[in-house]
């Protein structure tokens, strides 16, 4: 097996990016620290062909050179908004989303468990580094996603719930595409 070239794999372009048929999905970070999280989760959003990223709360916006650092370029191929009240957002994008939070709460539903509807499009969101989603936050979703883990950590990194969400998620609707294709 030979290593592949940048140039062999065949990546879409800024502007085909963003003519692309986007994932039915939108991520919600609340409250995020760590520019470096930040930015890992405008690449993973890149790689998945998702919609949009809104920036919530303390969560620092582009352009900064610590998000563009693990972002390389992302941000100017995601759509992204930046909006004060994560709350205010969620009841907004109720209107066309199932709002699902990342937590570990009563009655979670595990994440392997999770199976999308078609034709239903998802918003995700995804809390603080120390506090998690807010309870209030939670109260205000239609659901609540848990990442199963069976070792002794209670968490995961941001970047890393987000990367092994999208992924599960793009994964299970990619099926409704294929079946749409067929």
């Amino acid at each position: 097996m030979r290593k592949l070239k940048n140039s062999e794999l065949d990546r879409l372009d800024i502007d085909q990016f963003k003519k692309a048929s986007k994932t039915p999905l939108v991520i919600v970070l609340d409250n995020i620290r760590s520019l470096n999280n930040i930015g890992s989760v405008f690449r993973t959003a890149d790689a998945f062909l998702i919609e949009k990223i809104y920036l919530c709360g303390i969560t620092a916006t582009p352009p900064h050179k610590d998000i563009h650092k693990t972002a390389l370029g992302a941000t100017e191929s995601v759509a992204w908004e930046y909006r004060k009240n994560t709350v205010d957002l969620v009841s907004e994008l109720q209107k066309e989303y199932l709002c699902l939070a990342v937590e570990q709460t009563e009655k979670a539903l595990p994440l392997n468990h999770f199976i999308p509807e078609d034709s239903r499009k998802y918003a995700i969101i995804f809390g603080n580094e120390v506090k998690g989603v807010s309870q209030e936050v939670i109260d205000s979703c239609g659901g609540v996603l848990e990442i199963p883990q069976y070792g002794t950590k209670h968490s995961l990194n941001i970047a890393v719930s987000a990367g092994v969400v999208i992924w599960d998620l793009w994964s299970k609707l990619q099926q409704f595409s294929e079946t749409d294709n067929n």
